[in-house]
């Protein structure tokens, strides 16, 4: 029998469609349990493929769409994601989202993790959306807990702001998810507020969530094999 996987890595299918997401996860194998199907791919049979991971080979699942409308909206569309039993499901910080989608996923299993501030963004980014003013790891701290006060289970945010949320006092018995992480000697990509998977664990997260290091390397399998294997 396989060992079970080390669910601190979860590996983000950001492939174009369900049959893509299939193929890779098969060639990851057992190694890897936990994966995140964002909205690229939701139009590709993404839901479909959650599905049949998670029932079908036993996976985890996060399911990251980042859902920001008005309450009654965000608290129907949660309860209807809530009816598939996946794991985790990101909506946007606001107040106000958080405690609908609470709402939406009470009596499930699903954990409710709120996006602090993408980490693909930096104070240009903010100053040009019109965000308050301030650095940006005081401004996710913030965020941070008043989404813990509204009723997250957990939160997204930068390896480089997991310290600082795991020190919150509001923060005890949350989940702190940090995608931006990046192995040694890899292309930043997209991602600007970037660590390693390992200073990311040991800086408080709880899962980290790698893409492109794994699913662009020649050897998918070795790369999550490294990237686990450097994790404290």
């Amino acid at each position: 029998m396989d060992p079970a996987p080390d669910t601190r890595l979860i590996v983000a299918l950001d492939v174009p469609n369900a049959l893509s997401g299939l193929a890779l996860a098969e060639r990851l194998g057992p190694q890897v349990g936990f994966y995140k199907i964002g909205l690229g791919m939701l139009t590709g049979g993404g839901l479909a493929l959650a599905n049949e991971l998670k029932d079908e080979h036993g996976k985890r699942i996060f399911l990251d769409l980042k859902l920001f409308d008005i309450g009654a909206t965000i608290e129907a569309a949660v309860r209807g994601l809530a009816q598939f039993n996946l794991d985790f499901l990101t909506v946007h910080g606001d107040p106000h989202v958080v405690r609908a989608a609470a709402e939406g996923a009470a009596g499930s299993t699903m954990k409710i993790l709120a996006v602090t501030i993408l980490t693909s963004l930096d104070r240009a980014d903010l100053d040009a959306g019109l965000i308050a003013p301030g650095d940006i790891p005081d401004l996710v701290a913030t965020r941070a807990g008043r989404a813990f006060d509204a009723g997250a289970d957990g939160v997204i945010a930068s390896p480089q702001e997991a310290a600082m949320i795991r020190a919150l006092p509001e923060a005890n018995g949350r989940l702190i998810v940090t995608p931006g992480v990046r192995p040694t000697g890899s292309a930043l990509g997209d991602q600007k507020r970037v660590a390693t998977p390992a200073q990311a664990i040991t800086d408080g997260a709880d899962h980290i969530v790698v893409g492109r290091p794994i699913w662009a390397a020649d050897d998918p399998a070795a790369a999550a094999a490294d990237i686990l294997a450097s994790l404290p």
